[in-house]
């Protein structure tokens, strides 16, 4: 599967001092059951000595309950360079260097932390406030990357993602694939099989004022359609712009909807509603995400560190409708196993794009 790994899989931080994050998200949904489990990981100032210097784990799980955890030495952190592959370990076991290992070796070496990789992720968490110890180990065979699966695999914000002009850089690592293992949470062992999967990634020396997010691969009636959505503001050589993307993978086919091949407009309300379309050369895509759940406030990474600053629930209705430019529907999928997201420091009031 080394033909899927998309640009920006491995570690980017250079060795520098000053502010630098790093975040990966790894997500696997259970729609049997109608839930979903999120694990975000992050490191902050890796050169360390900062005030905001260490790595957090978060987990977002069924019903949208939310734990986090703290890894203030950035010593028991690991990643690959080349390669998706990284890890935290709270305490590092005498002898010992961080580095990625086996499954049973983690299991039997490591009291809390986490690894994970492309084919992997796998970890201990303590929970202080109840005495539970949240575990998960899980495989992971990916489908999709981030382009068509037979031709080399895409920078999510294109080819300009390779310069040091757009911060923070944002890379879908796997927009599909699919699990099997099983992860303790709350006194409940869950256990799946081939369940949607799916990562994501973002870095930089800088962070968005803004942003929204939609992201789904568990639609009914359609196992292999898996779509993100989203758009915020960013840094480019210093100047702020809104920028937006509507992309989907359906039947080994990538459908990319991005400001250099199309028109892309949004109206996304400061919590309830998400709504996008695009016009590219060949078809018209519209998605509206609702939920009239609360969400839950998770931490994202700022200029003051990890802060409660984005909204999430893993449980949105999702619509999806793909038309030509004729106005035939083509393709029209549901799902009740979206994530829907909000973040930065301005939603009071809805957002349109002003291009419309």
């Amino acid at each position: 599967m080394t033909q899927l790994q998309t640009p920006h899989s491995g570690y980017h931080w250079s060795g520098e001092d000053g502010r630098f994050f790093e975040g990966w998200y790894y997500r696997v949904t259970l729609p049997e059951i109608n839930q979903t489990f999120a694990f975000m990981y992050s490191i902050d100032d890796p050169a360390g000595g900062t005030p905001y210097s260490g790595g957090a784990a978060q987990i977002l799980g069924p019903d949208d309950h939310y734990l986090w955890r703290t890894f203030p030495n950035v010593k028991g952190f690991w990643a690959d360079y080349t390669q998706l592959g990284l890890g935290h370990w709270a305490k590092r076991p005498l002898g010992s260097f961080p580095r990625k290992l086996t499954p049973t070796q983690f299991n039997q070496q490591i009291e809390e932390g986490y690894q994970a990789t492309a084919h992997l992720n796998q970890g201990k968490l303590h929970n202080p406030a109840t005495g539970e110890t949240v575990k998960w180990e899980y495989e992971i065979q990916p489908v999709y990357g981030w382009g068509d699966s037979h031709r080399p695999q895409k920078a999510t914000a294109g080819w300009l993602s390779f310069f040091p002009l757009f911060e923070p850089g944002w890379q879908i690592l796997m927009a599909h694939g699919v699990a099997t293992g099983y992860i303790t949470w709350q006194g409940q062992t869950y256990h799946f099989r081939n369940a949607p999967a799916y990562s994501e990634k973002n870095w930089g020396r800088a962070f968005p004022q803004q942003w929204f997010w939609v992201n789904c691969n568990a639609f009914q009636q359609h196992s292999d359609l898996a779509l993100t959505a989203g758009g915020g503001r960013r840094e480019v050589l210093g100047m702020g712009e809104e920028v937006a993307l509507i992309c989907f993978h359906y039947q080994g086919q990538f459908y990319e909807f991005v400001p250099w091949n199309s028109q892309v407009f949004w109206e996304i309300q400061p919590w309830g509603e998400w709504k996008m379309s695009a016009v590219g050369a060949k078809w018209v895509v519209e998605i509206v995400g609702k939920t009239d759940r609360p969400g839950t406030l998770l931490r994202a990474p700022t200029e003051h560190g990890l802060q409660f600053c984005c909204r999430d629930t893993m449980k949105g209705q999702l619509e999806l409708k793909l038309s030509n430019w004729h106005g035939q529907t083509l393709l029209q999928a549901h799902s009740d196993n979206c994530g829907l997201e909000v973040g930065g420091s301005q939603w009071s009031y809805c957002w349109i794009n002003s291009n419309r």
